[in-house]
């Protein structure tokens, strides 16, 4: 997985937890309980990414990749 996979599981995972927390306060538990779980795969996912970046890529090379990845997802 890339760097742009990455952040786009991050955004993802920031999307569903604002939603789960929404759902809260509206007192729909189980749509909340639902974005709670698809946030959990998204932040897992994002996790894996990151974790085989720092194996793979030196400092430069991330910065590199990161700055190209949040480029990619602010135009998309």
């Amino acid at each position: 997985m890339s760097l742009e996979e990455a952040a786009r599981q991050l955004k993802m995972a920031g999307h569903d937890a604002q939603v789960a927390f929404d759902c809260v306060g509206l007192g729909d538990l189980e749509r909340a309980q639902e974005h709670a779980v698809t946030l959990r795969a998204a932040a897992d996912a994002a996790e894996v990414a990151l974790s085989r970046a720092l194996t793979d890529l030196t400092p430069e090379e991330a910065q590199v990749e990161g700055e190209r990845a949040v480029v990619a997802l602010e135009d998309a």
